[in-house]
C-alpha cells in the first residue's frame, strides 16, 4: 500500500472545500479523465479532482480546447466520478456551453450533474458572465471559476502567454476574483498570472483561489496529471515539475512485451491454462 494514501477518507464536499482557506489548509487538485487513473489519484489524497476541458488536448490530441464537446466531457466526467470516493469532483464546462445565456448555462450544467455525479462545474470568466454563474448556483450545483489565462478565450488572446501583467488587466482580474466571491461561488483557479498579483488576489477573497503558474501564495495548486507524470516530456512549461517520466516507463514496458512475444517469451508455461 502507498504511504500516501490518506487516512482521512470523509468525503470532499463543496463546504469543506471553501473552508480549507480559513483552516490554512493546502488544496491539491489534480484533472483526471479515467476511471483507473481518478481512483489512484483520489486514494493518494489529493482534495479536488477536475475533469478539465484539457481533456482536448491530452486525451484527443486537439490543438486546443475549442473542439471538445458537452457528450465527451461528461463522458470522462461520469468516468471519474464513479472512481472518486473522497475527492470534491470538478467538471468543466466547455467551450459553447455557458456562453450564450443563462437559461442554457444553468440547463448544461444540470446535465452534467445529472448524468455524471460531479460535485460541481467551473466556468471561465468574470463579471461578463455573473448571470450565468448565479443561475447555476440557484439551481443548487456549486460552481468554481477561472481567472487569468483562460484558454478557452485562446483565440482572443492569441497565446498562451502569462495574463495580468498590464495594470487595467490585474485591476479586473482583482474585482473579478471579489465578486466570484460574492455571488457565492466555493473557489477560483488562477492560471498564469504574476505571482504578486496572485498573492494579493488570494488575500482580498474568502474562497480558495487554486494557482497553475501563479506562484506559491495562493491557496492551492493543480496541475494537469499527464504534465506532472511526464507523459509528454517534450512539454514542460516553467509552471510544471515532472514527478514522474511515464513515457518513459510506459515505453520500455511495451518495447519488453513486444520482444517477449516476438521472441516466445511470452507467454510462459506459468501462464497459459
Amino acid at each position: 500500500m502507498s504511504k500516501y494514501i490518506v487516512e482521512d477518507t470523509k468525503k470532499i464536499t463543496s463546504t469543506r472545500f471553501t473552508a480549507m482557506k480559513a483552516e490554512g489548509k493546502k488544496i491539491a487538485m489534480l484533472t483526471s479523465y479515467d476511471y483507473a487513473l481518478a481512483r489512484i489519484v483520489d486514494q493518494a489524497g489529493v482534495d479536488s479532482i477536475l475533469i478539465g476541458d484539457s481533456a482536448s488536448n491530452v486525451m484527443a490530441g486537439n490543438a486546443n480546447t475549442l473542439p471538445i464537446t458537452l457528450d465527451e466531457m461528461i463522458f470522462y466526467a461520469r468516468s471519474v466520478a464513479r472512481a472518486v470516493k473522497r475527492a470534491f469532483v470538478i467538471c468543466d464546462m466547455p467551450f459553447g456551453t455557458f456562453q450564450v445565456s443563462p437559461n442554457e448555462t444553468v440547463r448544461n450544467a444540470i446535465r452534467i450533474v445529472k448524468e455524471t455525479g460531479v460535485d460541481a462545474v467551473k466556468l471561465e470568466g468574470g463579471a461578463e458572465i455573473q448571470a450565468h454563474i448565479r443561475a447555476i448556483l440557484c439551481a443548487g450545483i456549486p460552481v468554481c471559476g477561472h481567472l487569468g489565462l483562460t484558454p478557452q478565450s485562446i483565440n482572443k488572446f492569441g497565446s498562451y502567454g502569462v495574463r495580468a501583467k498590464e495594470r487595467a488587466e490585474a485591476d479586473k482580474l482583482i474585482e473579478d476574483a471579489k465578486l466570484l466571491d460574492e455571488i457565492g461561488c466555493c473557489g477560483v483557479v488562477l492560471e498564469k498570472i504574476p505571482a504578486q498579483l496572485a498573492a494579493k488576489v488570494a488575500k482580498a477573497t474568502r474562497i480558495p483561489m487554486i494557482g497553475i503558474g501563479a506562484g506559491h501564495e495562493v491557496d492551492g495548486q493543480v496541475l494537469v496529471v499527464n504534465d506532472m507524470l511526464g507523459m509528454d516530456p517534450s512539454f514542460k512549461p516553467k509552471f510544471v515539475r515532472h514527478y514522474a517520466h511515464l513515457s518513459e516507463t510506459i515505453a520500455d514496458a511495451v518495447g519488453q512485451y513486444v520482444s517477449d512475444v516476438k521472441e516466445c517469451h511470452f507467454p510462459s508455461l506459468e501462464e497459459q491454462y
